[in-house]
């Protein structure tokens, strides 16, 4: 198995968690969505690496040090929930058309979080300098 930098053309830089995420979503999506028209197997390898990662999130979010507010865990948790049980009907039964609903999911998800974050950056960039730091440059 090659290492991730070898694996990936475009990885995100190391430190951002929301932006490692959004970025794991964006490309499950991706590969998904580029595997619905080829051969069933990859398809299904594609599947089956957007649940692991799904479930990667479901750990982390019934992890009791997780700092997200409980309605967002449990909204996250539901919809991992439905991800679970609508992967299992896709393994079930590989139709290429049940993948849209996973790859509409990741990149909304995978959207929103990069939105976060760049509202996040845009916040601190015009977040007033406080007096005690104006006073020392």
């Amino acid at each position: 198995m090659a290492p991730p930098a070898q694996k990936y053309a475009r990885m995100p830089a190391p430190g951002n968690p929301a932006k490692t995420e959004a970025w794991a979503l964006l490309e499950s999506a991706r590969t998904m969505e580029a595997e619905k028209a080829g051969d069933k197997a990859k398809l299904l390898e594609a599947v089956r690496r957007n649940w692991r990662l799904w479930t990667i999130f479901q750990a982390s979010l019934l992890d009791a040090e997780c700092t997200l507010p409980k309605e967002v865990r449990a909204n996250l948790l539901g919809l991992a929930n439905f991800i679970d049980r609508h992967t299992a009907q896709i393994l079930g039964d590989p139709e290429p058309a049940k993948i849209d609903v996973l790859v509409t999911i990741n990149r909304r998800i995978g959207e929103g979080l990069l939105e976060g974050q760049r509202n996040a950056a845009a916040r601190a960039a015009t977040a007033p300098v406080p007096s005690q730091l104006r006073e020392s440059v």
